[in-house]
């Protein structure tokens, strides 16, 4: 990714999806807005006029969820904070990675940001702190239902800041009173509210979304590029890629990615190659692919959309407002995420099941009229036979991924939580999706590609020949039999870059 290293600068409203791909994927740099700084700063003051007048008010001087009614004392009010980090660090499973808890630390530095929370700008800055200085907390990647908020996995996150907890740091993990140090650090007290600010939220949810978001959106574009050469490699027909088709069906996401094909194919001898032969129709793998890919674009884009509202959304309870009310409300749901995100995962199934039906038309001899499992020396040779097995097991797991979280709800905190998102599921399932439909599109490139070499010396379109000889400069030709693996990593790391063709 190509841009500047100019720091971000957040302000609580106008993240975007790539900001966050910056920040957590390339290390971009990030400050607070001078606006945002004042924004928070008038929001403290209305805690800390709220801790002088002794008035009761959730989270800030009482317990928490089903404990709202046990009274704090003046005295231990920020050990009532720390104990509420403490209490909550309760992740299990593996950690997330460490772009994801990037992700996270720009989204709760942002939620902040809005000036909804009631912390010190102080706050705000120690995360960006440690984000600017690639401390990565260590947080568990299960253990949230996604309301109130991502409590488990954000607790991990803001143990750090106060020296607690664990920490990554230049690759060595340690605590994180030592990552602290070695970064030059120093660890924050927490006031009234401020370890309540730090973990009401969407944010490991949206942080792993977000990125799983970004990454298909590279995806459905390659998905286009695997598809046109898979056609031209089994000469197949452009015909049902026509403008007037889809013009009566319009649908964005289908109308560009029959635009995409169009051009993609545009120019290609192995198309003119066959053009007069007495083939009617395609199968419905090659002939509905506007359909199918642009069934998973309209998915992406509205879901990026809700995403890019969601990180630039106020999360917290209570809701701290400037004229002086603090007031409780549900904004840390993940209802509004936990759906869409479901959603996005059938849809990118459904792309990954149509480009293993067009892997396995490839290497089947009677459908695709190229050499059985696209070698020269069946038999003696297994060629692409077990690839597309490979492809099969990944749809299926894609499948049982694509089973909805967002419909579960198990109530927690003795009843208080009674409805709860599971959007952190719902993302987590989301992630792995994307990774496995990459891995699948990869499957598709190397046979396509494998195929259209059978016809020789024609060649495809010009950008079809530029995917192809990206393919070849880490990849030769198959001509017998090796391990698949090499190959197929090399081909997935190259699959997102198909997306500029």
């Amino acid at each position: 990714m190509e841009h500047s290293q100019e720091p971000l600068v957040i302000d609580g409203r106008s993240l975007t999806l790539d900001h966050l791909a910056e920040v957590a994927l390339d290390g971009r740099p990030v400050v607070l807005s001078p606006v945002a700084r004042d924004r928070v700063a008038a929001s403290r003051r209305v805690i800390e006029e709220i801790v002088d007048s002794g008035q009761v008010v959730y989270g800030v001087n009482t317990g928490f969820g089903k404990l709202a009614e046990v009274r704090i004392s003046a005295e231990e009010v920020e050990h009532l904070q720390l104990n509420l980090l403490r209490s909550h660090a309760c992740g299990v499973g593996e950690p997330f990675p460490g772009e994801v808890v990037r992700a996270m630390l720009l989204l709760r530095a942002n939620v902040l940001a809005s000036g909804y929370a009631g912390c010190r700008p102080e706050v705000v800055e120690a995360v960006l702190a440690l984000l600017n200085s690639r401390v990565h907390p260590v947080v568990p990647s299960q253990g949230s239902v996604g309301a109130s908020g991502d409590l488990a996995p954000l607790a991990h996150l803001a143990l750090v800041l106060v020296g607690e907890g664990e920490a990554e740091l230049d690759g060595e993990r340690m605590s994180g009173g030592e990552a602290l140090r070695r970064a030059g650090l120093t660890p924050i007290v927490l006031g009234a509210k401020e370890g309540l600010a730090l973990i009401n939220g969407t944010q490991a949810s949206a942080a792993v979304g977000g990125l799983a978001a970004w990454r298909a959106c590279r995806l459905v574009e390659a998905a286009d590029v695997c598809c046109a050469l898979s056609l031209d490699a089994m000469e197949g027909t452009d015909a049902a890629f026509m403008e007037e088709i889809h013009a009566a069906r319009p649908h964005a996401g289908q109308g560009a990615a029959a635009a995409h094909l169009r051009r993609l194919l545009e120019g290609s001898q192995i198309r003119q190659s066959h053009v007069a032969c007495n083939k009617v129709q395609d199968a419905y793998c090659l002939r509905c692919a506007p359909q199918v890919h642009g069934a998973a674009r309209d998915a992406l884009e509205h879901v990026a959309r809700l995403l890019e509202i969601e990180i630039n959304s106020a999360t917290d309870n209570p809701m701290v407002f400037a004229d002086g009310r603090v007031v409780s409300g549900g904004n840390f749901h993940g209802a509004p995420i936990a759906a869409p995100m479901d959603y996005l995962a059938a849809a990118l199934t459904d792309l990954a099941s149509i480009s293993e039906r067009r892997l396995a038309r490839l290497v089947d001899a009677s459908l695709s009229g190229l050499p059985a499992f696209l070698t020269e020396h069946a038999g003696l040779n297994s060629g692409f036979m077990m690839v597309q097995v490979s492809a099969a097991a990944l749809v299926s797991e894609c499948k049982t991924l694509s089973h909805p979280a967002s419909v579960d709800s198990i109530p927690t905190s003795a009843g208080q939580e009674d409805h709860v998102s599971m959007s952190t599921w719902a993302a987590r399932k989301l992630s792995r999706v994307v990774d496995m439909l990459r891995q699948v599109l990869a499957m598709e490139y190397l046979a396509a590609a494998q195929g259209v070499e059978f016809h020789r010396p024609l060649k495809s379109s010009e950008p079809l020949e530029r995917a192809m000889e990206r393919l070849r400069r880490e990849v030769p030709r198959y001509e017998e039999d090796r391990e698949h693996h090499r190959d197929l990593a090399a081909a997935a790391e190259i699959l997102p870059g198909l997306a500029a063709l």
